[in-house]
């Protein structure tokens, strides 16, 4: 049976969900249980903080060419977590740090938890659309400056996928 969402969209909503995990009852400092949004650039006052948004960049990389009469894609997508915090007034990216280091930890632990091929990394269940293994990079973190009021970091993340490309939705 066919999803609601299209598989990228699909990989977006499960990674928000893992990223709401971050919190006390889970073992980690910061709550951001309903902190984590995707697709906004832009963020005001009325904003939480702590709070954790997925962007893609303006520009893909490449993917593999597909063999002549292929429907499949296989590549890298690359998507970078940002987090914005409240500045610790004597060393304004400290928290930035705490909280980089957390998403870095339970992206990780989902790494290494679901490195099963058959049901992906994050539980596509399907051999023609999924995502084989997440790729974290460093953080940057910065203080406050002309992109954020509040200190913040980005943390580039690959995830490996493969695609059917003739049915998006077709995935479990």
């Amino acid at each position: 049976m066919a999803n609601t969402d299209p598989f990228r969209l699909a990989i977006m909503k499960r990674l928000t969900a893992l990223l709401q995990t971050i919190g006390p009852s889970t073992g980690y400092t910061v709550d951001m249980s309903d902190k984590v949004f995707r697709g906004r650039a832009v963020y005001g006052d009325s904003d939480p903080l702590p709070m954790i948004a997925i962007i893609e960049p303006p520009v893909p990389i490449e993917q593999l060419p597909s063999p002549l009469g292929s429907d499949g894609s296989t590549g890298q997508w690359h998507i970078l977590i940002q987090g914005f915090l409240a500045d610790d007034p004597k060393n304004p990216t400290d928290p930035a740090h705490f909280l980089a280091a957390q998403v870095r930890q339970v992206l990780v632990n989902h790494r290494v938890s679901r490195s099963d091929p058959e049901v992906g990394m994050f539980g596509t269940g399907s051999r023609a659309s999924r995502v084989d293994d997440i790729f974290i990079g460093a953080p940057v973190v910065r203080p406050p400056d002309e992109i954020s009021a509040k200190a913040y970091f980005w943390l580039p993340v690959n995830l490996e996928v493969h695609e059917d490309l003739s049915d998006p939705l077709n995935y479990k």
